[in-house]
């Protein structure tokens, strides 16, 4: 099969979803409006709250919600075949995620930018608020913890990604310092500044970097602790002066990277070498309904609703902005997926080299495995196509795997430092209201879980549970989308239909994983994942004795 057919019709679905049925959930069923007045401009502080042009905005949000995952999840699920990993990264975005995406930015735009499970109060129940806030409170803590591992453990396969990805922090400073003082326009600043870091690919192509172990300090402990000291700083600062710079760049390395991959595979035409369809791998679970867990972020995501209405609705400039921003993101979120799902199916040279890595589900769901087949699957179509040398090109891939991790990492300690706040202001707790002791209390807690196992790794004690309760976590986003709707006497299917799909699937998955767990005697997931599902049935609960209400009640007068 040849990768082109696969990419064309993807692409032209996402312009025709994002033509049709986007345009037609903000015209008549949000009802955007380019004259409101948005949270950016009512609050703005200079720090928080700061209007944002669109396509800066746009590069802060893409960066946030992509991260690692449109690479890793799809990256493991082509075990099951390409066709149903295609199959949800083009349809679950379109009528899944770009609509929860959406759906969370301008509810939370219509209710002071506060997050999705602050509003939860007011459009349900203050019990579902509480609920909703401390599993999201758990959702973040595993991923600043992990994802700093993460990028640790990128950092050591990648030596040659330390240079370049450190490098960025001093180009976005001094991009927003020049942008701000007019010494350069917004496009020239950005030229320079992509310029700048390429360049510092190749010093780091020509010097790689390995951690050395320090007063009998592990490595992966040392970038950790270096990994959550940045993003307690990237937290507190003005959001203008590191995360919108660092994160524009890091928008305009994907486009670089995408249409290099896209060309690419136009010169090379690799074929695709992987099964159309393969139901039972060796040692895989059952594809329905996991492939709807491990395939989040490409497909629909929980973590975006935080992303969306934890910063990303505290700058934006106007309400339409929502469209290209909350829609038009998750779309390019998914072409990015079938972009890594090729990579991963079209790089390998024949069946038998691709069967090699993917033999095996435990070993295909490593991270190395699943970060290496996307780095060198697309670096060898790229090399194939343009003549250049594959270790460079890995070089190039790397600093994008491990860029984008680090902008999920920084923008999800802010996130989380609004969630303690919250948190604190519903058990009266004034102390942590201040942002210092907010981002104190995310940084400290995540490096307590990541530091209590050897080698930092404590996080992966939990982290085999954030794949469904960031599903689930989709899911309820989409009851408060529901519940927000009927009270506006809106039309509510294209919401009631995938919050039903996502809390079926992922509840499903959840209660296979509790009877692995039980029966591996892993007691602490056991225990947490119940109690997960317990909060989850009891916000739904809660929303169903509220729903008869719900139903009955006057559309509001005011925007939200």
């Amino acid at each position: 099969m040849s990768s082109i057919p696969i990419i064309l019709v993807a692409a032209l679905g996402y312009v025709a979803a994002y033509r049709l049925y986007g345009s037609w959930l903000g015209r008549r069923i949000f009802k955007l409006d380019r004259g409101a007045v948005t949270p950016a401009h009512a609050l703005e502080d200079g720090e928080d709250f700061v209007p944002t042009k669109t396509e800066v905005l746009f590069g802060h949000h893409f960066t946030t919600i992509a991260g690692t995952g449109p690479i890793v999840g799809p990256a493991i699920a082509v075990i099951w075949g390409w066709v149903p990993a295609i199959l949800w990264v083009v349809l679950g975005p379109i009528f899944m995620g770009a609509v929860h995406d959406l759906g969370a930015l301008v509810i939370s735009s219509r209710h002071r930018a506060e997050s999705i499970g602050e509003i939860a109060e007011e459009i349900i129940s203050p019990r579902v608020r509480t609920l909703f806030l401390l599993i999201i409170f758990f959702l973040l803590l595993l991923v600043i913890a992990v994802f700093g591992w993460v990028i640790a453990v990128i950092f050591k396969l990648y030596p040659q990604a330390v240079i370049p990805v450190w490098a960025e922090v001093p180009i976005a400073l001094w991009l927003a310092w020049a942008v701000a003082k007019n010494k350069v326009s917004l496009r020239v600043g950005a030229l320079v500044a992509v310029a700048a870091m390429y360049a510092f690919v190749y010093v780091g192509y020509k010097v790689p970097f390995t951690m050395p172990e320090i007063a009998g300090v592990h490595p992966t402990v040392t970038w950790i602790v270096i990994l959550l000291a940045y993003s307690y700083v990237a937290s507190i600062l003005p959001v203008q002066r590191l995360l919108q710079p660092r994160d524009f760049i890091n928008s305009h390395q994907l486009f670089i990277v995408m249409a290099a991959l896209v060309l690419g595979l136009a010169i090379a035409r690799p074929a695709v070498v992987a099964p159309t369809f393969d139901p039972h791998p060796t040692g895989a679970p059952p594809m329905i309904p996991m492939i709807f867990v491990i395939i989040a972020c490409g497909a629909i995501s929980g973590f975006h609703s935080l992303a969306g209405s934890g910063t990303t609705s505290k700058q934006m400039n106007s309400e339409t902005d929502a469209l290209p921003i909350g829609y038009g993101s998750m779309l390019l979120e998914g072409f990015l997926a079938v972009l890594v799902i090729l990579a991963c199916t079209a790089g390998f040279p024949d069946t038998a080299a691709w069967k090699a890595h993917y033999g095996d589900f435990a070993v295909a769901n490593g991270l190395g495995s699943t970060v290496d087949a996307f780095v060198h699957g697309s670096s060898n179509i790229m090399a194939a196509a343009y003549g250049l040398p594959v270790a460079l090109l890995a070089t190039v891939m790397g600093v994008f795997v491990v860029s984008f991790a680090s902008t999920s990492l920084d923008s999800a300690t802010r996130i989380q430092r609004y969630v303690v706040a919250e948190l604190a202001a519903d058990f009266n707790i004034d102390f942590f209201k201040n942002k210092h002791a907010a981002t104190s209390f995310a940084v400290v807690t995540a490096a307590a879980l990541a530091l209590a196992q050897k080698g930092g790794t404590g996080a992966l004690l939990l982290w085999p549970l954030f794949g469904t309760t960031n599903q689930l976590l989709a899911g309820l986003t989409f009851l408060v989308i529901w519940a927000y709707l009927l009270r506006r006497g809106s039309p509510t299917w294209f919401a009631f239909v995938p919050m039903v799909f996502m809390i079926a699937m992922t509840g499903w998955a959840m209660v296979l994983n509790l009877d692995l767990y039980y029966q591996k005697a892993q007691w602490h997931l056991l225990v947490m994942g119940g109690i997960v599902l317990v909060l989850e049935i009891w916000m739904i609960a809660e929303t169903v004795m509220v729903s008869r209400s719900l139903r009955a009640a006057r559309p509001e007068r005011s925007a939200g």
